[in-house]
This record gives C-alpha cells, sequence and structure tokens, in this order.
C-alpha cells in the first residue's frame, strides 16, 4: 500500500472500530478475503473464517441490542473497553510492518480515534434515550452502521474522499463534542433529582411537620 492508503486505512479502522467494531472486522476481513483489497500481513488474520464468524455472530447480536433504547446505552458502556482497544490494535496493525516508533504513534493516534468516535456515538445515544419511542435508536443505529460500511469502503477506495470526511468529522465534533458533554451532564442531574432529590424533600417535609 502506498502512504495514502495506509494512512486512511489506519484511520478508517479506528474510526470505525469506535461506532462498530465488529461491522469493521467483518468490511476489512470479508474485502481482504475475497482479494478486493490487500490487507498489510498484521491484518490478514481479520480474513480467517472462524475471525469472520465471530465477528458475524457479535454483529447480529449487536444489531439488535442496539436498537433497544436502554439497553443500546448498556451495550456502549460495556464496549468503552472492547471498541478502544481494538481500535488501538487494528491502527497498529494497519501500518504493516514498520518501526517501533511508527507503530506506537499508530496505536496512541488510533486509540484516541476510536474513543472519539465512541464517545460521540455513546453520547448521542444517551440523549437519545431520553425520547422515549424506539425509531430515533433504529434510524440511529441503521445509519451508524452504514456510515461505517461506507466510510471503510470509501478508506479503502478512494482514500483521499475519507480523508477529507474524517476531517469535516473531526472538526465537527471539536464543536460537538462539549455542548454533547453537557447536555448529558443536564440528563443525568435530571435523573439524579428525580430519583433522589424527591425522597430528600419527603423526609424534610417531614421532619418540619414534627416540628
Amino acid at each position: 500500500m502506498d502512504p495514502v492508503h495506509t494512512l486512511a486505512l489506519t484511520a478508517g479502522v479506528a474510526w470505525g472500530s469506535g461506532i462498530n467494531l465488529y461491522a469493521t472486522v467483518l468490511v476489512v476481513g470479508v474485502l481482504g478475503m475475497t482479494g478486493d483489497i490487500v490487507l498489510p500481513a498484521e491484518l490478514e488474520i481479520l480474513t480467517h473464517p472462524l475471525v469472520l464468524a465471530a465477528a458475524a455472530l457479535m454483529y447480529c447480536i449487536e444489531f439488535f441490542a442496539d436498537k433497544i433504547p436502554g439497553v443500546d446505552t448498556g451495550w456502549d458502556a460495556l464496549h468503552t473497553f472492547i471498541r478502544i482497544p481494538a481500535g488501538a490494535v487494528l491502527a497498529a496493525g494497519a501500518v504493516g510492518d514498520v518501526s517501533a516508533p511508527v507503530e506506537l504513534a499508530a496505536l496512541l493516534v488510533g486509540g484516541s480515534l476510536a474513543a472519539t468516535s465512541h464517545a460521540a456515538k455513546a453520547g448521542g445515544r444517551v440523549l437519545i434515550n431520553t425520547s422515549p419511542e424506539p425509531f430515533t435508536n433504529w434510524t440511529a443505529s441503521i445509519s451508524e452502521d452504514v456510515a461505517v460500511i461506507a466510510g471503510l469502503w470509501a478508506a479503502l477506495h478512494y482514500p483521499w474522499v475519507f480523508l477529507g470526511a474524517l476531517l469535516v468529522f473531526i472538526l465537527l465534533l471539536v464543536w460537538l463534542l462539549p455542548k454533547l458533554w453537557r447536555a448529558i451532564v443536564k440528563v443525568f442531574a435530571f435523573i439524579g433529582r428525580l430519583f433522589g432529590g424527591g425522597g430528600s424533600n419527603r423526609g424534610g417535609g417531614a421532619g418540619g411537620a414534627a416540628g
């Protein structure tokens, strides 16, 4: 791979892992297995039938879990400890047989990019779950899957297009994440008042009546 394709693959697998790790493994693995792309030796393991079968199974589980309000947030919380390390490892493997400093740099950048896309997904789901109907969850989940598949396809076939779109994505998140964080804090503060504040007020009222 030339440097541009390598950079796009490295960024693509990290970004995709933060949103849907199993779709990322499936897309890259299937394209590598069919000969559509030539993977670095470090990523050829993704083409193994056992790896593809495991990724397909977990993708099916996530496909349904990701569309149930509340369950999707719990799933995202659990996958904080899976998507980010996996994105870092895949990014390090994507750079191929390089020096240790370059591999470590890819590991760090890949982990950071996976963490960023994961935070955007998980944070957005917390806000979506404030709506009682399930249709926004379904729409968000399907949109995320399509974005990962299309993004990885672009990264592997049109790297400049993907890198440009990724730059826009990062700039948008720099602007959006602080607002998203403030909104999430308000949601959890409301939940805290709902379950904790009411009890305190009742206790205070009882004490005042006794006095």
